[in-house]
């Protein structure tokens, strides 16, 4: 009763600040052109005697049209010389920053990765951004405050820089640098981000919080929430006999040094948790979280873009519990905070970037439009570019949004794909987003749940085509194959007025359906993953592969036509 006296006041202490600063970003979002400009004016005037703030004259900017003027749209290419020669310790070439705590590296899913400079700026705002999407959580699910939570971090320390800054995953540092006030809240301690095999990762995570009464479970990918609900089931009968003797497995992959971290954790026995998830077992034949997990426990993670596939499958695993998109969100830094549960969308976070926009269809033009956040249209597609109090300015992060409405006089934004996500043979230009709503409204219409899938081009002298490939063993015969390949066919045309002309014209031929053997996908996402140095937080499996060769390099044990093909 002490303890649970103690939390209360705790945490209501803790809360304070928070408050005060969701009033204030509530406040702000009345007035975002003036709060955007003056943030901007902020920014600039800091890091104004840096070399790049001398190179491109930040002194002499005065006007909106004078940044426009003195810096390009970029991408992380054109700060690269810069980065590296703060990775080297020569901060002043991009930051006044006496500090960079360590460099948070990019998932690699599209290119290499990319080195961010975490500062102290940096870390503030990403932890302002997490406090007001979780103030917000609490708000209108009160019943899960202070009660456990599930959250996974990587290794913020994987190597160092010539300088001996550390760089990783930016959730293992502000993980060891929680509060203790707090740190009892969080089932899996920063030590876990040490833990490389993603197996053993969700094990340890399971380990540590099956004897808990949790309240929110976190993972920006839902993915990751899949495949550690499955991974439980599997080794169901090692994490019972774990629970009931005080152990974790030998069996499990972890570095000694995590092992002899968590071991204060771990050596409490638990027989009487033990026996009610044998009986869970018992009763159902699986251990999924929806049986030993509270019902009213609330999941952030993602839910736009190619990983809302995943959560067609949360009824299975985690039952009815709501879902709260954690927000566009990247490496790069936050960039939107949903406010409600049940949608991507959340509004653009102005107290911390200054954000430009550019329409979808104008990012190729030499001179596209560029508009402030306040100038968007609902409706509208938009390549997002934000400017950081770290380093990066007018940055093409190539993340395509589309404006969903306003939350006062600020915009809310939804994530769609990346940009870099289209596929081109004849002109039809296929983008992800594209083949990700075609497919979400058939399987729903149909009721099928995959695994995984990707639609990619291939190519055929007589007519190229789409193929849409899919695991054997997600489908249950021919029939349910060609109802999924039709649904999704009739949806392309309609969503993409120039591939179904080129449908017409006979310069595409009709979808069809690749059947590849079971587990390909898991297969194919590590050795992805091992290939491009992401994390498995971080990663998102592509809905859209748009090489033309990826039909010669993957095994397809049977092709699907549509009837009259």
């Amino acid at each position: 009763m002490l303890h649970w006296i103690i939390r209360k006041i705790l945490g209501r202490i803790a809360a304070i600040p928070v408050r005060r600063r969701l009033a204030a970003f509530e406040l702000a979002t009345h007035a975002p052109q003036q709060v955007q400009e003056d943030l901007l004016r902020r920014i600039l005037a800091r890091q104004a005697d840096t070399d790049f703030g001398k190179h491109h004259h930040f002194n002499a900017i005065r006007t909106i049209a004078d940044f426009r003027r003195n810096l390009p749209v970029a991408a992380y290419e054109y700060f690269d010389p810069y980065i590296k020669r703060v990775t080297q310790g020569d901060f002043k070439a991009l930051l006044t920053d006496p500090v960079v705590h360590m460099f948070a590296l990019t998932s690699g899913t599209t290119a290499t990765r990319k080195f961010i400079p975490v500062t102290a700026g940096y870390l503030a705002d990403y932890k302002r951004g997490w406090n007001l999407w979780g103030l917000k959580v609490f708000r209108d699910h009160p019943e899960v405050r202070l009660r456990p939570i599930v959250q996974m971090s990587g290794d913020w320390q994987e190597f160092t820089t010539a300088a001996g800054i550390p760089c990783g995953s930016v959730t293992g540092l502000t993980a060891s640098m929680q509060l203790r006030i707090i740190r009892w809240l969080y089932c899996v301690p920063a030590a876990v981000g040490k833990v490389k095999d993603p197996a053993a990762k969700y094990y340890v995570a399971l380990r540590l919080s099956l004897t808990r009464r949790v309240g929110m479970i976190i993972a920006a990918n839902p993915s990751t929430l899949v495949n550690m609900a499955r991974a439980g089931d599997q080794v169901k009968e090692s994490l019972v006999r774990d629970l009931h003797d005080g152990t974790l497995s030998d069996r499990i992959e972890i570095p000694g040094a995590v092992r002899v971290a968590l071991q204060r954790r771990i050596k409490k026995r638990h027989p009487d948790r033990a026996r009610e998830l044998e009986e869970i077992i018992r009763r159902t034949g699986t251990l999924y979280p929806k049986d030993y997990w509270p019902k009213d426990c609330i999941i952030g993670n993602w839910t736009g873009g190619s990983v809302s596939a995943y959560l067609r499958h949360f009824p299975k695993y985690y039952g009815a519990t709501p879902v709260r998109d954690v927000g566009l969100i990247a490496s790069e830094g936050r960039m939107t905070i949903p406010m409600a549960d049940a949608t991507s969308s959340g509004v653009l976070d102005i107290t911390t970037h200054y954000f430009e926009f550019i329409p979808e269809e104008e990012i190729g033009s030499p001179q596209p439009t560029v508009l402030a956040a306040h100038e968007l249209k609902e409706g509208r597609t938009y390549f997002i570019l934000p400017t950081t109090s770290y380093g990066l300015y007018r940055y093409n992060i190539y993340d395509v949004v589309r404006c969903t409405g306003f939350y006062n006089q600020t915009p809310l934004v939804e994530f769609l794909s990346k940009g870099a996500h289209f596929a081109n043979i004849t002109g039809e230009k296929v983008s992800e987003y594209q083949v990700i709503d075609a497919l979400t409204e058939t399987l729903r219409e149909l009721n099928i749940n995959l695994t995984a899938y990707s639609v990619a081009p291939c190519w055929d002298d007589d007519q190229p085509y789409y193929g849409l490939f899919v695991e054997r063993g997600d489908l249950t015969g021919k029939e349910q194959g060609l109802a999924l390949l039709q649904g999704v066919e009739d949806r392309l045309r309609r969503i993409n007025i120039e591939y179904a002309a080129k449908r017409e014209s006979r310069r595409l031929g009709p979808l069809r359906l690749a059947l590849v053997p079971n587990n390909t996908w898991q297969d194919w996402d590590r050795k992805r993953l091992a290939r491009t140095g992401g994390t498995l937080e971080q990663y998102k499996h592509p809905s859209l592969i748009a090489d033309p060769k990826f039909r010669e390099e993957i095994a397809v044990q049977e092709e699907l036509r549509m009837p009259g093909d």
